[in-house]
């Protein structure tokens, strides 16, 4: 019995003090309040208002895709190019108007595109290209009065490989040079008509003598690119376009869905996500529907172009100085590329 007692009075008074822990807590800040909350956007909405004539929002067949950044008051625009897919392609304005548009000119490496949109006296984007700092902070407006996400820089330049995408094809370790031992079912090396034993002698026409050198080479390729080999068959010698491709869901067990399945954990991520030049990483949530638009400074100046949300927490943005030069060449390009007829 005595102990009974006892026991009950330990409990009443863990109660107690678990009673004054939580009576004696911080209060929670409000959700307003947040990095993201309404409160903090509008304190940033003063850059927002002075941004966001230079910010259109892109539609296609009604359904808003992504963000552009005006670069020219003819209306010139760029975005990211991935998510502008077939259909109608329409243009909202900060003054609520919609225009039509059309797609000039593309940057595959960088996923980046040029187009048209049909309003003059536009307002372009001020861009900064100096050197930015890890903790500055990063503002993405959008066409609203308030930005559309506030952060800070997280990671100074740096390249972002792309997934990495296979021949189709296992080699025979049993020697060094590049030779084939089995070819994976479904891909670029057995839709080519390569076979086992073939050895591959020089990959886009630069000789090549050991796997290790074919795998490094790769490495910088995309999943649809085409490769050149030239392959030794026995005593003779052929070319094979071989399309890379990046393994779907069992084609090589079941690891090959764990990037897939992260990054649904973590949210939603950008159709292309990797394989970009050089990029800045900030820690905006965004979703991919907001890439596409400037990623600005504190003075209001764009200090990149938002091209992917890559993670929970993670936003790649390509710096000032690359989006410039990616500019030119893409002006470049539109001006010798005939316009299809409508």
């Amino acid at each position: 019995m005595a102990l009974n007692l006892s026991l009950a009075l330990t409990l009443v008074l863990l109660v107690q003090a678990a009673d004054g822990q939580i009576t004696s807590r911080p209060p929670t800040l409000p959700q307003s309040r947040y990095r993201n909350g309404e409160e903090t956007l509008r304190a940033f909405a003063p850059i927002s208002e002075a941004t966001r004539y230079s910010i259109v929002k892109f539609n296609v067949d009604g359904m808003t895709v992504v963000l552009g950044t005006v670069v020219d008051t003819n209306g010139l625009v760029l975005t990211k190019a991935s998510e502008l897919k077939k259909g109608k392609l329409t243009c909202w304005l900060a003054d609520e108007k919609e225009v039509p548009a059309e797609i000039l000119a593309t940057d595959e490496d960088e996923d980046v595109a040029l187009v048209r949109v049909h309003a003059q006296g536009l307002k372009p984007v001020r861009w900064d290209t100096d050197p930015v700092s890890e903790g500055q902070w990063a503002i993405t407006p959008g066409i609203a009065a308030t930005p559309q996400a506030v952060g800070i820089v997280s990671a100074l330049p740096r390249r972002i490989r792309p997934p990495r995408a296979l021949l189709g094809v296992e080699f025979d370790f049993g020697g060094t040079e590049p030779k084939i031992y089995e070819l994976l079912p479904g891909l670029g090396a057995e839709k080519a008509g390569l076979k086992p034993g073939d050895i591959i002698a020089s990959l886009n026409d630069v000789a090549v003598t050991n796997r290790e050198q074919v795998v490094e080479t790769l490495r910088d390729f995309r999943e649809g690119q085409t490769v050149k080999l030239r392959v030794r068959r026995a005593d003779k010698e052929f070319d094979a376009d071989v399309r890379l491709m990046v393994p779907r869901s069992g084609q090589l067990g079941a690891e090959v869905d764990l990037p897939q399945r992260m990054s649904r954990l973590n949210g939603q991520v950008s159709q292309r996500a990797e394989g970009f030049r050089q990029v800045i990483e900030h820690d905006s949530v965004l979703a991919p529907w907001l890439c596409g638009g400037p990623l600005v400074n504190l003075d209001g100046k764009a200090i990149g172009l938002n091209i992917a949300r890559a993670g929970r927490v993670t936003t790649y943005a390509l710096p000032a100085r690359l989006v410039k030069q990616i500019l030119d060449n893409l002006r470049s390009k539109a001006k010798t590329t005939p316009v299809a007829a409508k």
